[in-house]
């Protein structure tokens, strides 16, 4: 009895270590939203933090498909057709992924949804598909990343900052249709 409980107490501790060591530090989900008339456009995604790492290029690794955050891929809800960098994209749910690169980003509209990273991300399921140009910032703007919708009335810019890096992406809120 008195090497069993020495023993069950090294054991006990033990696998509360081996617990707490494995936790992984989640990233914070957000949700940012915007309005126009009848049209509703909502965006969730993790906000992983820069935490003295090198982001872009390094944790998140040039010329690859991203989730746009950590995690799950962000994901978008709009409620009525609406205009992405001057295309169309009908009301419905996406995926939004990106493939950064040190000049310009890949936004991607996919079709495919609840998916952990960009892990099965399928281009097949893409509908719509664009570069934008990246802005250099001499600061850290943000340490974790973060999505911004900047409205005016029935324009507006999604932006995507994190780090020293923004992109900037035009939205066209429609007039419904009769």
């Amino acid at each position: 009895m008195k090497l069993f409980c020495p023993l069950l107490l090294l054991l006990f501790s033990l696998t509360v270590f081996a617990q707490q060591a494995v936790k992984p530090r989640p990233s914070p989900l957000a949700i940012v939203s915007a309005r126009y008339k009848d049209t509703y456009l909502k965006i969730t995604y993790s906000q992983p933090g820069k935490r003295d790492r090198e982001v872009f290029g390094q944790l998140v690794p040039f010329n690859q498909v991203w989730c746009t955050g950590a995690n799950e891929a962000a994901e978008m809800t709009i409620t009525q057709d609406l205009k992405i960098n001057g295309t169309d994209l009908k009301a419905g749910n996406y995926s939004i992924f990106t493939i950064p690169e040190k000049d310009k980003w890949t936004i991607i509209f996919n079709s495919d949804l609840g998916l952990w990273g960009a892990y099965n991300y399928n281009t097949k399921m893409d509908v719509l598909k664009f570069d934008v140009p990246v802005a250099s910032l001499t600061d850290v703007v943000y340490e974790s990343f973060t999505i911004i919708i900047d409205q005016k009335n029935d324009k507006a810019d999604l932006l995507m900052t994190w780090d020293k890096t923004k992109v900037i992406i035009p939205i066209q809120f429609l007039e419904p249709k009769p």
